[in-house]
Formats: structure tokens, C-alpha cells, sequence
């Protein structure tokens, strides 16, 4: 294999650009050309490829987002798309495709392996919903700026003896809102994978403040039933009952962008530089992750539509901190 390409799709998370730059750097040392296909799937149908070299991805290690940039492309979804790309790939004399992403990127490398055009994939996304990998690349840097505005949000909370409400971001996942409540010391957490009654928050609430507790903290992750806005308009419309309300922050975006940690730099080279050695050993159709801390490979196929469950053993350790 001698010319392959590389492509970012779906959300954006930091190190994704630490694994352009190991892919394009391993490809070279293995006497490869590398190509960057610009704009996802889309930029895939439409033959948008770039040369990129040692020193084109010189630089790019710090930087958030991704150099290539990623869009939705509701026509890959279909086969007409689909072999659209793989004419693509095969009129640019393309012999592998590496896909940066989630589960939705990955289902679309799924689909070309489908077709018989070797693929491998990198496991990338803050949501950390892939099976195959421990973490994916992305996840420590979010984490770790909810963590930073948890820390912030009790330091006025405190002051003001209030309760805050914290969303953070994760899709259907409620693993970063755990893992920031755990780390926070949040007084509870609201999860997608777990029932919610707002009337258990205002019980905890109230017990928290019975106890000498100055604020409270409750973090909610996005996919919950019960995100931060619902929330918030169920303790406005009871607030004489329930005695007090609710001071609401979502973070959003903010945890896609900014530099990324160590961790998520290490992590996307760790698995770009994989993913290349996967498809010169002729390993084709797998996602790249690490687990144990080893690098792992796992079929697509088995990856694709069976998102990883949430490990509750962390919601026991939550509840018991509270």
C-alpha cells in the first residue's frame, strides 16, 4: 500500500489533529504518500483531497478542532453516496482511507469496508460512547473543562448559597457528566442511562443544605430526560413547595475547543500511528483504540450501532461521595 488518505468526521475533539499529524508522519516513514480529505464524507464524495507532508502537519499538535475540518453529509448515508466516494478514492489511486471519529464516522468507514475498500478507524469523540477503546481521543480535554467550570460555579455557589445546575455535553452518554460529578464533588448527578425523579434532587438539596452545606452542585448530562432546562422549569413552577431554585449553566461547546491535554495529544498519536500500521499489515476494517492501556483492534462491525454501556459502578461511587 503505497497512497492513503485521511479524514476527520462528526464532532470535533481535541487531539484530533495529534492524530492527523501521526498518521501523515507514520504513512511517510513507511515510504507512503498520505492525503487529507477536507470537509468529512462530503469533501469524500466530491474528491476533495490534499497532499500533506511532514511539514504540512508541522505545528498542528496544540491546536483544538481539526486542520481538515469535518461537515454532515446526509448523501453518504446512502449507496449512491457511498459509491460515489469509493469512485473517488479509487480515480485518485487512494488505496486506504483512515476515518478519525465516532460512531457515526465510523459507521460510514463500516460502509465502505462493506464495499471492499480497506479502511481503518481511529476512535475520536468526547462522548467516549465506542466500544473498543477505554477512552477515545477528546475525552480527557472535556473533561477536564467541566471540571474547571464545576470548580469555578461552587466558588460563587458557595458565596451566594445557591444551587447550581451544570450540563455538560456527551450525546446519549452520560459518562462525562459522571465522571465531572465524581470529580467535582457534585451533590448529584442526572444521567440518560439512569430513571430521575426531580423530587429525589430537591430531597438530596435539602438534606445537603441540613447538613451545613453552603451550595450545592447537581450535574446534568445533555442526553438526560431531565437536562438542565427541564429541570430548571420543574423546580420554577414548584419553587414555594420545594422552597428554593436553581441557578443553570450549560457549558455546550466549550468543551470541544481549547488546546488539548497530554493525555488527548499522546492518545491521538498513539492510535493515528496505529491505524497506519493496521493497514500495512493488511488488517483491514477495524477501529484503533486502546484498552489496558495497549493499543486494541476491533471489527467495525462490532462497533458500529452498539454503544458502549456505561460502567455504573461509577454512579454507585457518585452516590456514595454525594
Amino acid at each position: 500500500m503505497k497512497r492513503i488518505a485521511v479524514l476527520t468526521s462528526g464532532g470535533d475533539a481535541p487531539g484530533m489533529n495529534a492524530a492527523i499529524r501521526s498518521v501523515v508522519r507514520t504513512g511517510v516513514a513507511n515510504d507512503m504518500e498520505v492525503y487529507g480529505v477536507k470537509g468529512g464524507y462530503e469533501g469524500l464524495i466530491n474528491g476533495i483531497f490534499v497532499p500533506l507532508g511532514t511539514r504540512d502537519v508541522g505545528g498542528i499538535l496544540q491546536r483544538g478542532g481539526t486542520i481538515l475540518g469535518s461537515a454532515r453529509c446526509p448523501e453518504f448515508k446512502t449507496e449512491a453516496g457511498q459509491l460515489k466516494a469509493l469512485r473517488q478514492l479509487n480515480g485518485a489511486g487512494i488505496e486506504g482511507l483512515i476515518v478519525i471519529g465516532g460512531n457515526g464516522s465510523q459507521t460510514g468507514n463500516c460502509a465502505l469496508h462493506k464495499l471492499g475498500f480497506p479502511v481503518a478507524g481511529v476512535a475520536s469523540t468526547i462522548d467516549n460512547d465506542l466500544i473498543g477503546s477505554d477512552t477515545t481521543i477528546g475525552v480527557d480535554t472535556a473533561l477536564n473543562i467541566a471540571l474547571e467550570a464545576i470548580d469555578r460555579l461552587k466558588t460563587t455557589a458557595s458565596s451566594h448559597q445557591r444551587a447550581f445546575l451544570i450540563e455538560v455535553m456527551g450525546r446519549n452518554c452520560g459518562y462525562l457528566a459522571l465522571m465531572a460529578a465524581i470529580a467535582g464533588g457534585a451533590e448529584y448527578v442526572v444521567l440518560p442511562e439512569v430513571e430521575t425523579d426531580p423530587e429525589n434532587i430537591a430531597k438530596t438539596l435539602n438534606s445537603a443544605y441540613e447538613r451545613g452545606k453552603s451550595h450545592a452542585i447537581i450535574v446534568v448530562a445533555e442526553g438526560a430526560k431531565y437536562n438542565a432546562n427541564a429541570l430548571d422549569a420543574y423546580f420554577t413552577e414548584h419553587r414555594e413547595r420545594l422552597g428554593f431554585d436553581l441557578r443553570v449553566t450549560i457549558i455546550g461547546h466549550v468543551q470541544r475547543g481549547g488546546t488539548p491535554s497530554a493525555v488527548d495529544r499522546i492518545l491521538g498519536s498513539r492510535l493515528g500511528a496505529g491505524a497506519v500500521q493496521e493497514l500495512v499489515k493488511g488488517n483491514y476494517g477495524v477501529l484503533v483504540g486502546v484498552i489496558k492501556g495497549d493499543i486494541a483492534v476491533t471489527p467495525l462491525e462490532d462497533v458500529v450501532g452498539h454503544p458502549k454501556a456505561l460502567d455504573m459502578s461509577y454512579f454507585d461511587l457518585a452516590r456514595l461521595l454525594d
